[in-house]
């Protein structure tokens, strides 16, 4: 069965319609295509209706039959909806100093999390002039290194009712004192553990039924006691010192026990 006659001008109309919406590749694979429904012949027909050699149809062709990956979209670079926060510059920093005085956890940490919702936060910076949804709050807050976390971890027990402006107090006072260039000192201790062959809650990749032994009872080791970890950072320097001591608490040293 041979190509109706007037298919090469119908071709020509679609093409003219078609082609100054494609890019290169997109106009190889519709004569392509085309080439293909009409079978026999079909590659000298649609070359001449779209004014391209054979060879360019043929080409069309055979990316058609390659499998390879469906076009993506095409955009121009810096195209598409912007963010809120790359229109509003003001947004960020808004919102890091909304935060920042209730930002809690481990100094040291690269993790930081905060007892504010996204919500209140978005409502809170809506109320001073920045278009914020939660989503867009979520989003930069994980860009500045903050995470979700449970809202068990909130909870700290009964509080007084100035506790609050203590904390903002102590914030602002930090602060100062990083503007001036002077120390602020944090100091922490960890959680005693019993140095020695002791079984821990970690796991490891071993033979089966060939476990690391471990002592069957957890009593301190006579000679090696418990490894008491502290700590003290200067946020001003960046700077700290870490102690691991196997002796008295650092809870309870005093002038005597120091040497001083």
């Amino acid at each position: 069965m041979g190509i109706p006659e007037g298919a090469a001008t119908e071709l020509a109309a679609k093409f003219e319609a078609l082609f100054p919406h494609l890019d290169e590749r997109q106009r190889r694979l519709v004569i392509g295509a085309e080439a293909r429904s009409l079978g026999h012949g079909g590659i000298c027909v649609v070359a001449r209706a779209a004014g391209v050699r054979e060879g360019t149809v043929s080409r069309g062709v055979s990316e058609l039959e390659s499998g390879e990956a469906p076009l993506g979209r095409v955009r121009r670079p810096g195209g598409g909806r912007k963010r809120a926060v790359d229109l509003d510059l003001g947004l960020r920093p808004a919102l890091l100093a909304l935060v920042e005085p209730d930002v809690r956890g481990d100094p040291m940490s690269p993790l930081r999390w905060t007892t504010k919702s996204t919500r209140q936060l978005a409502a809170e910076l809506t109320r001073q002039g920045h278009r914020a949804s939660a989503d867009t709050v979520a989003a930069v807050l994980r860009e500045e290194g903050f995470s979700l976390q449970s809202n068990a971890k909130t909870v700290e027990g009964a509080q007084h009712p100035d506790r609050d402006a203590q904390f903002r107090y102590i914030n602002d006072q930090a602060k100062d004192f990083q503007a001036a260039g002077d120390p602020v000192i944090s100091v922490d201790t960890k959680k005693k553990e019993l140095v020695g062959n002791y079984k821990n809650a970690g796991h490891q990749w071993r033979r089966e039924g060939d476990p690391v032994r471990v002592r069957t009872h957890d009593f301190p080791d006579a000679d090696l006691g418990k490894a008491i970890p502290y700590g003290i950072y200067d946020l001003t320097a960046d700077a700290g010192w870490v102690n691991v001591g196997t002796g008295l608490d650092p809870g309870f040293w005093t002038p005597e026990t120091l040497g001083s």
